[in-house]
């Protein structure tokens, strides 16, 4: 095209192009209109039994070519001796890595990444679970390898001897980071060094595990009568339900189950507390108590507390990091679990000679929202937050179903999710006052701090003036120890 033309025909389209509206007229924040919250509504879904007590949920989703599952097996590391401690994570683990006895690992790991599969096993303190995903196509297949992998696991020796070198490499590492030395740490000081919710695995309870030990924990954990299983995807329900009795309708599992009653849980400690690392040149802070859990009455006071204290709008953030520039990061939050009390903790980082001041602005603030009702706006804006920030978790059909699952794993109402967001609506300021007042227990506090007590200006001393400063070791017993 001659260099004239081209030139012509660029003016053109430059005199009919137009800035889009919203380019031309910005708004301030205060000035965007938002749609409302859509409501959380529950897709339809199908619930039913197996004759060996397995549970099944199953949710038809034709969005995408794609079919995913889960199951929950009722056990944890929670159940695991406490000379043992990694038993649990190790059979977790080795149910997927160490093969099952129909199918090698290699030969595992090949038939699923013909099908760009996968397949995923663990056991955490509370739950274990499986879950794998497919192309629609491959729906069958992969769900024969996914059964294959929950009842029938080899366990193979060189894998297990594989899973306890990488333990044990994170055995070697664990202080590397100030963070995870501070969240350990706390943990153990509030629920109990020995308790199933904080202990960690040594060397030794790594040793003392053997290959009839990871079965036995197998067999009394993974059982059709103590486990959930969830499909959600590009299926039919009618052809699934085949597929469910052809590969887990025989399933059957020798030995006893696990012992349904739980650990029991009290708070071991309280004080102020220093795990001394020289070379840092900020302090790591973690300050609390044991919490509760999310069936409480006053939970949904407590969440709108927390969105109070916390984030970018949070008398937290506006109050020790803004207005007084003592913290890189800080927060304090109720934290409940399901079945067992959760924590309540909060902290931050600081550079070293703030520690002091900002453990006590930190407190401050705390104490503050035991003793004054918050303002008409703070529970207003609160509210919005809770809310608007609850929806996210019921984004797709696979995060819903994975919800309902969790609430029947936990003996929770189906219908908690509504019951929650009611509770919200409807708290007040004098309802969060009281809840804070109840939970909130500063006689009980741990205080622990990771950082350079050379540089800590004032000293910890200032914060328990008749009471001594706890040193915690956090030396690693070495192997055979």
């Amino acid at each position: 095209m001659p260099l004239l033309a081209m030139a012509g025909l660029l003016g053109v389209l430059l005199l009919a192009w137009q800035a889009p509206a919203s380019a031309l007229t910005p708004r301030f924040y205060d000035e965007l209109e938002f749609p409302p919250l859509r409501d959380i509504e529950l897709p339809d879904y199908e619930r039913y039994e197996l004759p060996n007590g397995l549970v099944v949920y199953l949710l038809e989703d034709h969005e995408l070519p794609l079919v995913s599952g889960s199951a929950s097996f009722f056990t944890g590391a929670r159940f695991e001796p406490a000379d043992q401690v990694g038993l649990a994570s190790l059979t977790g683990d080795g149910m997927r890595s160490g093969g099952t006895t129909e199918m090698d690992t290699e030969a595992l790991n090949q038939a699923l990444e013909q099908r760009a599969a996968s397949i995923e096993t663990g056991i955490d303190t509370s739950e274990g679970s499986a879950r794998f995903r497919a192309l629609t196509e491959d729906t069958e297949a992969v769900f024969a390898l996914f059964a294959d992998v929950i009842q029938r696991p080899a366990f193979a020796p060189d894998r297990i001897a594989l899973l306890k070198r990488q333990y044990g490499g994170s055995i070697a590492r664990r202080n590397d980071s100030p963070d995870s030395i501070t969240s350990r740490e706390f943990r153990k000081l509030v629920y109990g060094a020995d308790s199933p919710y904080a202990r960690i695995p040594e060397y030794a309870t790594l040793e003392a595990i053997g290959p009839e030990d990871i079965r036995r924990f197998y067999e009394a954990s993974v059982r059709p009568e103590q486990t959930i299983l969830g499909l959600v995807g590009d299926f039919d329900s009618a052809q699934m339900k085949q597929w469910i009795a052809a590969y887990f309708g025989d399933w059957r599992q020798s030995g006893a189950g696990l012992e349904a009653d739980l650990p029991t849980v009290e708070q071991a400690r309280a004080g102020v507390f220093m795990v001394s690392q020289p070379q840092l040149t900020q302090s790591y802070i973690q300050l609390g108590h044991l919490g509760g859990q999310l069936n409480y009455p006053d939970h949904a006071a407590l969440a709108v507390m927390n969105e109070v204290l916390n984030g970018f709008s949070g008398r937290l953030f506006n109050e020790v990091r803004s207005r007084q520039g003592l913290a890189y990061s800080v927060y304090a939050f109720w934290s409940p679990r399901y079945d067992f009390p959760g924590m309540f903790v909060g902290g931050g980082q600081t550079r070293s000679e703030a520690t002091v001041p900002f453990i006590r602005s930190t407190l401050a603030e705390i104490n503050r929202i035991r003793t004054a009702p918050i303002t008409d706006g703070e529970l207003a804006q609160a509210q919005d937050a809770v809310l608007n920030s609850f929806v996210f978790n019921f984004q797709n059909p696979s995060q819903t179903l994975a919800r309902l699952m969790r609430y029947e794993y936990y003996d929770y109402p189906q219908d908690f999710v509504f019951q929650f967001q009611d509770q919200v609506r409807q708290t007040t300021a004098r309802a969060i006052l009281t809840a804070a007042q109840t939970r909130l227990t500063p006689d009980q506090l741990v205080i622990l701090v990771v950082g350079n007590p050379d540089e800590i200006q004032p000293g910890l001393e200032a914060l328990a003036p008749n009471t001594a400063v706890n040193s915690v070791d956090i030396t690693i017993p070495p192997p055979g120890a």
